[in-house]
């Protein structure tokens, strides 16, 4: 294997260590700020799909794009099924003798 090779693989490999452990640790009470700024960042990474979607590069990098923006839009779409579903969960709720403030 060529040193590149090598070189990504163990900087993969150190995301991958570190992502667990921060997500790991994070308290429940922050869940739902954490969701909504991994929506941004998968929201990025759909503008960089859809560039190499677009773009001439070649076929392969056509059909890779595709296959790019299909997982962006589902995590992104994901996300935000899950921020409003835990952001319902904070809401008050109205008793049947309440009436709702407008």
């Amino acid at each position: 294997m060529s040193s590149e090779i090598l070189m990504s693989l163990y900087i993969f490999m150190l995301a991958v260590f570190l992502g667990y452990q921060l997500i790991s640790k994070v308290p429940a009470l922050l869940h739902t700020p954490l969701m909504s700024f991994t929506n941004s960042i998968s929201g990025i990474s759909l503008v960089a799909s859809l560039v190499a979607a677009g773009a001439d590069y070649g076929q392969t990098a056509t059909i890779l794009g595709c296959v790019a923006v299909t997982c962006a839009m589902m995590n992104v779409v994901g996300g935000f099924l899950i921020t409003d579903r835990m952001l319902k969960m904070f809401r008050k709720k109205t008793g049947a003798g309440q009436e709702e403030a407008n």
